[in-house]
């Protein structure tokens, strides 16, 4: 339900009289039969058998649209039924409907029902709109009961207007029950109160598809026994504490992969406790849910309500206890088993399970809707429960929580098939705080930890002590983690006001990870290279890794712990505010890395270039099915969410956003709330409106490009338009939305006729504006590439930036490059003009700087390296770009050398290999053979690994290839597998792809690439345009198949390898192959994605077609190729 009305025209209501509708017993549609005063007589209608009837009013000429008022619904005939039809239309329509009918949509005329239903004994029992009909399980009974007042005309609305539906609830909540708390419906109240106003674009609950609302849990125990680890199964029981609102007959909740054997309803009511036995259990694979039927239908109401006196509740108190078994699958999502080989010479506990040279962990993976694969739940982050958890295992092994170890008493004799001589334990929890199941955590393995303190003190004056928990013989890699994270907590304590408020903060290390780490309160858990360093054998780049991805995750135990979205189409609250609060405090502990300027190449130019297809997504994305979430995990959510919140951040001062944050934070924990809560926030904090700055930035799609026209005497035309990298903005469409743009300006002309290089705070509120006294010299827009957007400079102008370089700014430059390499894209400008600015960098040090420059040359290179003349050009220019800092480069790393310059070298040591320099190629050459001959004798230490390994694979794919695969499986380096994959994604010869690296992508053996690191090859497969055909094909081929056994059993990796593999092609052949394949598929896990990759398909396609020629031309023209 949006959250305002429908028009309503000048009323003139009329009355139809409607009944026989198998409901059961008399009834009187008002209580007042001369109520009516706006023409018909409202009385009860002894229509059909006798029984009372329904007085439908209807209002003429109201648009009975999607989301409009007064739709019914008859369930058996699942036709919607208009109330501006005549009675002659609606009265045998209904009558057929021998089932429910339902009052379907949105309230109004609020304040009449209130004055009307707080005389009527009738219940009015909305069904919202986008919600899915009863089940022909569902009650007989009929539900809806409509009555006008005695309340003059008046009273009704004549005019257009907006009216908040919580005001309306509020009006009418005494008097309100919502259909969907009685019955197994998609769909649960309109009207549930909320600590936040709703957002124009948020998702009301009435265009949700969730769990009805008949049951509210408050509190699970939950216990899990009997792990199977030679059959890979596992039974639980659950408990789950909560209140019954209205009568009910059924249950439903989330479960999937589950099977249910018994189930027991207990409610304690004012006439006694009832307890009821589940007498039938359904399973819906295509919602993941199961109902839960403890009385039978008797004709009188099955899915609940009065009418049928066997029903149970309401009750303040209700307990849903469940007996279930499930599977720990190998799909990475639930609760799951992750495979991984020990340490040479490490001696692993008995019990751990194993297969030939593999040992397994358990671990759990709940975000967003998997916390049902691992125990019957209420799995919706809105329904907030504690916890109580236990788990019987192996004595000898480990078992982790959200929460500290309770107690540990010895288990039941051969309860557990999975134990050893040793017998099991059974582990016990703490209680956990309020929180959403997707957070709920355990694992269980051969652990071992490290621990540490935090400074400061917290509840009972005590440190929070910190663990990182791995595989046993991998701890001492977590001490980088280890030496961040007891920081961080402080460092977001005292930043957010509010204390960390668990015990404890543990953090876990997992073999086999969908994601890079997942924020459980107080049990993160972490794919091995997002929190496992080697001083001796990783890259340098993990530190940087680690740093933050254990800042983002501990950011969340605020931000999305303490405080949740209400739903999901506002994941961005927890994702891009956890973004930008990882990289502040980042750079609190590394000030010398400027993490900022990381984040505009790294995360801001991503999230432009996602963000400029025409099949982006709002920040705030309407979402009804949970299970579509998965494709929201995306640049959008992450990375344009923490650059609004960084350009917002900056605008009001980091400390008085701060001070709104800690506001919003502690005026919500423990609950759920909106975006709008966290504008009001900042709004009191600032005394600015937050919210009309925000709303185009949250709820619109897109961002501006600002056009600058220089129109001489130092005035700045400057327009902004929706930026498409199609380049075919339709104005009336595309280009509707006005921006708040703040546009931090240097160049200003001081009043003595000077420059000054102060940043000017400006701000563009209209699509068009004249800045004066600008500098004809140097000037520049979003200085310090704060704003999210970009700038279309004159060409002069971008010409002449590229000669003044020094004058900007580590940031402005970034963001300057990745605008003119996306406008050229886009044909607002052209190659050519992107090379000659690109030009001027040849003395470039900084390596976010040289990074965006190759970040841009690789790009040109993936869309026109089809062309040999091309390729060879570009080749060229690329190493001429980086001649200067090469020849500062050797491939001795010095011992103290600063991050940047360590990354710098990799980048260009990479760079130059990947062009055909001569003698980087030679000496990287001559490292790899070494180590091939001698390993221990010859390593390759972290960061030469790289550029070493692809001078191989360029030079003889055939011999390294079979190398590298060896070292894949070999490699104790945290990161060498994916170091490895890399490298071998550089391989150009199809035959060798065809021979070993596609059977070992999709291989489905132990020895085959990891479901979670197959993204690693087949992107960099795809980008090479002689293999990109043959992996399309076996994809093709496959799809069923290989690639089907290999993702389907998680949605976010296919997600991600249709993405990844798809978005590389550069021609309307493979465009139209894609569409035509993906035709009569099931698409539902990334119809989302699938939509942007062909979206840059297109754009790649255009931009070949459009510049191919000047490139060419220039070149050729430019001595960069014969």
């Amino acid at each position: 339900m949006k959250p305002h009305l429908p028009c309503l025209p000048k009323p003139a209501v009329a009355a139809t009289c409607i009944g026989g509708l198998g409901r059961r017993g008399g009834g009187r549609v008002s209580s007042n039969s001369n109520s009516n005063s706006h023409g018909s007589q409202g009385r009860s209608c002894p229509l059909g058998d006798g029984s009372g009837g329904l007085l439908i009013t209807r209002v003429p000429g109201i648009c009975y649209r999607r989301r409009a008022a007064g739709l019914l619904l008859g369930a058996d005939d699942r036709s919607c039924l208009e109330g501006r039809q005549p009675a002659r239309v609606l009265l045998p329509r209904l009558r057929r409907a021998s089932r429910n009918v339902l009052v379907r949509g949105s309230l109004f005329w609020s304040s009449h029902l209130s004055a009307s239903f707080s005389r009527s004994p009738f219940r009015l029992y909305a069904l919202p709109l986008s919600s899915s009909p009863p089940s022909s399980s569902s009650s007989s009974r009929f539900f809806a009961s409509l009555s006008p007042s005695s309340s003059s005309p008046s009273h009704l609305p004549t005019q257009r207007r907006h009216t908040s539906p919580l005001y309306a609830a509020a009006r009418l909540r005494p008097s309100i029950q919502i259909l969907s708390s009685i019955g197994p419906f998609s769909s649960s109240s309109s009207f549930s109160s909320s600590s936040s106003s709703s957002s124009t674009t948020a998702t009301m609950a009435s265009d949700r598809d969730i769990l009805p609302g008949h049951f509210k849990p408050s509190h699970y125990d939950l216990s899990i026994t009997d792990l199977d680890f030679a059959n890979w199964t596992f039974k639980g029981t659950v408990t789950i504490d909560g209140a019954l609102a209205v009568p009910t007959t059924q249950i439903v909740l989330n479960a999937l992969e589950l099977d249910i054997a018994s189930a027991t309803l207990t409610a304690q009511a004012t006439k006694g406790t009832r307890s009821e036995k589940a007498v039938d259990i359904t399973y819906d694979a295509k919602s993941q849910r199961s109902t839960l039927v403890f009385v039978p239908d008797s004709g009188g109401g099955g899915g609940g309500g009065g009418g049928d006196s066997k029903a149970v509740g309401p009750a303040s108190k209700a307990t849903l206890t469940i007996a279930f078994a499930g599977k720990l699958n190998h799909d990475l999502a639930g609760f799951y088993r992750s495979q991984y080989k020990p340490p040479a010479g490490v001696v692993a506990a008995a019990s751990t399970p194993r297969d030939a040279d593999f040992h397994y962990m358990l671990s759990t993976q709940f975000e967003s809707c998997d916390a049902r694969r691992a125990f019957p739940c209420f799995d919706e982050p809105n329904l907030k429960a504690t916890f109580d958890f236990r788990i019987e295992i192996p004595a000898d092994l480990v078992a982790l929580s959200n929460m500290p170890v309770k107690e540990e008493t010895p288990g039941s004799s051969g309860a557990a098939p999975a134990a050893a001589a040793g017998g099991t334990k059974v582990v016990v929890f703490e209680r956990t705080p309020v929180m959403s199941t997707y957070l709920l955590a355990w694992a269980v393995g051969d652990f071992e930890y490290i621990e540490a303190f935090t400074d400061r003190r917290y509840a009972g004056g005590k440190q929070v002590p910190v663990r990182v928990y791995t595989t046993r013989g991998l701890k001492a890699q977590g001490q980088w983690a280890l030496d961040h994270a007891p920081k961080y907590i402080d460092f977001f304590s005292e930043r957010f006001g509010i204390d960390y408020p668990l015990p404890k903060s543990d953090i876990l290390a997992v073999a086999e990870f969908t994601h890079g780490a997942m924020e459980n309160w107080g049990l993160v858990t972490y794919r091995t290279t997002a929190i496992l360093f080697d001083e001796q054998l990783s890259e340098n780049r993990a530190r940087n890794r680690i740093a933050y991805v254990v800042a983002h995750e501990l950011a969340h135990q605020w931000f999305g712990n303490l405080v949740t979205m209400d739903w999901w189409d506002e994941l961005w609250l927890n994702e891009g505010f956890a973004t930008w609060a990882g990289w502040l405090a980042t750079e609190a502990l590394h000030p010398d890395w400027d993490v900022w300027a990381q984040f505009v190449n790294e995360g801001m130019e991503r999230a432009l270039k996602l963000d400029s297809l025409r099949s982006s997504h709002p920040i705030q994305v309407p979402v009804r099915d949970a299970l579509d979430v998965n494709q929201v995990f995306d640049a959008i959510s992450y990375l344009k969410g923490c650059s609004v919140i960084r350009m917002l951040a900056h605008h009001l001062g980091t400390a008085t956003f701060l001070q709104g944050v800690s506001s919003y934070l502690t005026k919500h924990k423990y609950g759920n709330a909106k975006t709008t809560a966290l504008w009001s926030a900042l709004s009191a904090a600032s005394g600015q409106d937050v919210n009309t700055l925000m709303a185009p930035w949250i709820e619109k799609i897109g961002f501006p490009v600002l056009n600058v026209t220089e129109n001489g005497a130092g005035q700045l035309n400057v327009r902004q338009q929706r930026f498409l990298s199609t380049g075919d903005v339709q104005p009336a469409v595309d280009d509707t939305t006005t921006w708040w743009v703040p546009l931090a300006l240097t160049g200003r002309l001081s009043t003595a006729g000077s420059v000054t290089d102060a940043v000017e705070s400006l701000a563009l509120t209209t699509k068009e504006d004249v800045i004066t006294s600008v500098s004809s010299d140097f000037y520049t827009l979003n200085s310090g590439a704060t704003g999210f957007y970009r700038v279309n400079y004159p060409p002069q102008r971008l010409g002449k930036l590229g000669t003044q370089l020094a004058r900007l700014s580590t940031a402005d430059k970034i963001l300057i490059t990745g605008s003119a390499a996306e406008l050229a894209f886009a044909g607002n400008t052209t190659t050519p003009a992107l090379l000659a600015f690109l030009e001027g960098f040849n003395n470039e040090t900084h390596v976010r700087v040289v990074g965006q420059a190759l970040d841009a040359l690789n790009l040109i290179q993936s869309i026109f390296g089809a062309d040999d003349k091309i390729k060879r050009g570009l080749e060229a220019f690329t190493l001429r770009l980086i001649e200067k800092p090469l020849d500062d480069f050797a491939f001795e790393f010095p011992k103290n050398e600063d991050y940047n310059s360590s990354e710098l070298r990799k980048r260009i040591l990479t760079s130059a290999v990947n062009n055909g320099h001569p003698r980087v190629t030679e000496e990287a050459l001559k490292r790899f053979d070494a180590y091939i001959a001698d390993p221990v004798q010859n390593p390759v230490k972290g960061d030469l690994r790289g550029p070493v390994f692809l001078a191989a694979v360029k030079a003889d794919p055939a011999r390294a290839v079979p190398l590298l695969r060896k070292e894949w499986q070999t490699t104790s380096a945290p990161d060498g597998k994916e170091v490895a994959l890399l490298a071998l994604s550089a391989t150009a010869d199809p035959d060798v792809v065809r021979e070993h690296l596609l059977p070992f992508l999709f291989g489905a053996d132990a020895d085959a690439v990891a479901s979670s690191d197959v993204h690693y090859l087949s992107s960099g497969l795809a980008n090479r345009h002689a293999v990109r055909p043959l992996l399309w094909a076996y994809v093709q081929k496959e799809w069923s198949g290989a690639v089907a056994r290999k993702l389907a059993g998680n949605p976010v990796l296919l997600d991600r390898f249709v993405n990844l593999t798809l978005n590389k092609f550069s021609d309307t052949e493979a465009l139209h192959e894609i569409e035509a394949f993906f035709r009569d598929r099931d698409t539902k896990a990334f119809d989302r994605t699938l939509e942007t990759v062909k979206d840059t398909i297109r754009g790649r396609a255009a931009y070949r077609t459009r510049d191919a020629a000047d490139l060419r031309q220039w070149l050729t023209t430019h001595g960069y190729v014969a």
